[in-house]
């Protein structure tokens, strides 16, 4: 008798231990014990996580929290105010971070911690704050923040360890959906042009290089050829080239120019969302919108046009 697959289920697939989210089966990892010491080192290493993948700048002292929010609230254009906004949940981060190892030492004095503690709450408050003000931050490239990244540390704060780790799943199925999505978009945009004849190979190379490399830890044995097979992955796509005539015409000189842009731009895109482990929604769509409009233009250039008999 078959048994449906649903959303969590476990199995051992080829000596590997994998849960099924979302239509895929992704690597599994016991959590660690659900205790303070667990959420403390857990939630230093998403705020380092969140740090790595956001724009410069930002990483602010604990310390300097009140300045921040000065230097915030003072402040009127706009644009430097976003800024300013960016730079405060980045100190108020880093300010529920430097509450937690305080706490920690204090328990493993002996004192105990209830969950409604005044500093527990107030590492909460700072959480929440940080988390509203994430969305004036933007992702390294400049092309979007990443609302996810800013509500983990508070999930965490919040919810059980092991709960914790099962909504990350699902967050790594979202990111291994778009990550073949944008493959295969980028393969489909190739197709026939003559320009780029050799562009699906690599494009799905690196797409299951970079799923591999989503789902699997840091700290797992196998990174080593995890990431090594990824970064190889990223520089054979890089590596490919327009053929070109030793006489090409203008027209086809742009369309390899543009090419290349639409192949980097994807590589990228692939790589920012493998090393986030979340989905880029605004980028992947502004990608495909760029990919339909090259595609347009390469099959004007290179179909052949119908002549009509009068």
């Amino acid at each position: 008798m078959n048994t449906k697959i649903t959303n969590g289920m476990v199995r051992d697939i080829d000596g590997v231990r994998r849960v099924f989210y979302d239509g895929y089966w992704i690597k599994a990892y016991e959590p660690p014990a659900d205790t303070l010491r667990a959420k403390r080192q857990l939630i230093e290493a998403l705020t380092r996580r969140l740090f790595n993948h956001v724009e410069h700048g930002i990483n602010i002292p604990g310390k300097r929290l009140d300045e921040a929010r000065q230097a915030y609230e003072a402040e009127t254009d706009p644009q430097r105010r976003r800024v300013k906004g960016a730079m405060l949940a980045g100190a108020l981060f880093n300010r529920a971070t430097d509450i937690f190892t305080k706490l920690m030492e204090l328990q493993e004095l002996g004192i105990e911690i209830d969950s409604d503690n005044a500093l527990m709450r107030e590492c909460g408050f700072c959480l929440q704050e940080a988390l509203d003000l994430g969305k004036l931050v933007l992702h390294r490239s400049g092309d979007e923040g990443i609302d996810e990244l800013w509500g983990e540390p508070f999930r965490a704060f919040s919810i059980p360890v092991e709960a914790f780790y099962d909504s990350r799943y699902i967050k790594i199925a979202q990111a291994l959906r778009d990550i073949d999505r944008i493959a295969q978009v980028m393969a489909t945009t190739f197709t026939d042009n003559r320009l780029f004849p050799d562009v699906a190979e690599p494009v799905l190379r690196l797409a299951e290089a970079a799923k591999v490399k989503c789902e699997t830890l840091r700290t797992d044995p196998v990174i080593f050829d995890v990431w090594a097979d990824f970064v190889v992955a990223a520089e054979n796509l890089a590596a490919v080239g327009p053929r070109l005539a030793s006489a090409a015409a203008p027209e086809d000189l742009q369309l390899a120019a543009d090419g290349l842009r639409i192949l980097e731009q994807g590589k990228d895109l692939i790589s920012y969302i493998t090393r986030a482990r979340v989905p880029m929604p605004k980028s992947t769509r502004e990608y495909f919108d760029r990919c339909a409009a090259y595609e347009a233009a390469a099959r004007a250039r290179f179909q052949p046009r119908v002549q009509s008999v009068c």
